[in-house]
């Protein structure tokens, strides 16, 4: 199973490494890489330490908001405005987790989910965040003063590495035994305490990682971009991302890529699906399904929920092992 993953992941960066020249469209395949990275960074919460967060939107908007500041007000150069987004995504983590990280299940989701409103409420009140307009005209600069970012195509290719870089970390965070940890706090709290383990020091430090990677994500997604707005903050964005969790693969590392690739393509090409089925059937009533996505999305989480149990992702792993399990 380990080399076909292995295999699979290396195809998959073949496929980005050559999207640019294959007609994809860059700016789109970065704003769904930086959703992938997010829907990762999410993952490693909820489906290695079983915490449902409600509020990752903050660390995602609040981060995308600090980055594009500094980069547009102050003038800091790109990496220095990245780093700064993370920072503020790990702060705001950090924050998050010293008041609900003692709390479990929903009670832990709740409190997640208001301390995320009232980072919304400062993104919507604020002087520098443009309030309902948005921050505009965030530059891209030049990364080290060298790499001109203004080019699409200079932008994706730093854009893939930074990506690929945290999905690396992400899995050796897994696969590190602070990993072992965390899967064992997931499946057993009291074993863990009763081994030792201090499991709140453990599930904040989950927590900080997390969000610290969520906010890569926000600040990323405002450099290519230009702009970052309230969408970016607001409560749905932390749906969005446990959809995409949930529809990919709770627990498994490939399924939030999975996840978010499925759902951007939906919110993105569902229209154009649309007209193609008008074409093709000739009723009209496939021309609004562009208008209607919400209830698309809606409608493939829940076949998703009732016929794919684990996700995409999960079901297809489990496949592979049961037919590894009959063989041996």
């Amino acid at each position: 199973m380990k080399r076909i993953s292995t295999v699979v992941y290396s195809l998959l960066l073949a496929a980005l490494l050559v999207a640019p020249f294959a007609g994809a469209y860059p700016v789109f395949v970065m704003k769904l890489m930086c959703f992938a990275l997010f829907a990762s960074a999410f993952n490693l919460l909820l489906g290695y330490t079983g915490l449902l967060s409600f509020g990752h939107a903050a660390f995602l908007g609040g981060s995308a908001y600090v980055a594009g500041h500094v980069m547009k007000a102050w003038g800091l150069t790109p990496e220095l405005g990245l780093i700064a987004g993370t920072l503020t995504g790990a702060l705001l983590g950090w924050l998050f987790g010293i008041l609900a990280i003692r709390r479990q299940g929903i009670y832990f989701a709740m409190i997640t989910l208001a301390l995320a409103q009232m980072v919304f409420f400062v993104a919507l009140q604020a002087p520098f965040t443009g309030g309902e307009d948005g921050l505009q005209g965030v530059p891209r600069g030049k990364l080290f003063g060298v790499l001109d970012l203004s080019s699409d195509l200079t932008m994706y290719y730093v854009a893939l590495a930074i990506v690929v870089a945290a999905f690396l970390l992400i899995v050796r965070t897994i696969h590190s035994p602070f990993g072992q940890v965390l899967k064992g706090i997931k499946e057993n709290e009291p074993r863990a305490l009763s081994l030792g383990y201090d499991v709140s020091r453990f599930k904040l430090l989950a927590f900080v990682i997390s969000a610290a990677l969520s906010g890569l994500a926000g600040s990323l997604k405002t450099l290519v971009l230009g702009f970052a707005t309230l969408s970016d903050v607001h409560w749905s964005a932390s749906g969005q991302v446990i959809l995409m969790t949930l529809v990919g693969g709770l627990g498994t590392l490939s399924g939030p890529l999975v996840g978010a690739a499925v759902v951007e393509l939906l919110e993105n090409k569902i229209g154009e699906f649309g007209n193609l089925l008008a074409r093709l059937t000739s009723f009209d009533w496939f021309n609004t399904l562009g208008e209607s996505v919400t209830i698309v999305t809606g409608l493939i989480f829940v076949i998703c929920v009732l016929a794919f149990r684990r996700g995409i992702m999960g079901e297809i792993i489990a496949f592979f092992d049961r037919r590894r399990g009959s063989r041996a």
